[in-house]
């Protein structure tokens, strides 16, 4: 097995970027105070992430998967990601099981 040059550089750089990505955010979150609005902003990524990664499967696949993605994105809203993932998953099961 050969590796090219060219992609192990990528690899690398790639792990160094990730790398130099997190110990700044270590370093930044103990040297400054976030404020209301930042904070309240940056609580936003995550359901907004979440509906990113879900969003084609609502628009490419079948109706059970649909609802899903849809009480998931609602659920993203009040809940915590792990019942809101947790809520599409039951739903996405249920559905099959009745046959949609």
């Amino acid at each position: 097995m050969t590796i090219d040059p060219a992609t192990l550089a990528t690899i690398l750089a790639m792990a160094a970027a990730t790398l130099a990505a997190r110990l700044a955010g270590a370093f930044l979150v103990r040297r400054i105070t976030l404020g209301p609005k930042l904070e309240q902003a940056l609580n936003t990524v995550p359901p907004a992430v979440l509906m990113a990664v879900v969003a084609p499967t609502a628009l490419t696949t079948g109706p059970a998967e649909t609802a899903a993605c849809a009480v998931t994105a609602l659920a993203a809203l009040r809940l915590p990601m792990l019942a809101a993932a947790t809520a599409g998953v039951v739903t996405v099961a249920v559905l099959r099981a009745l046959g949609f």
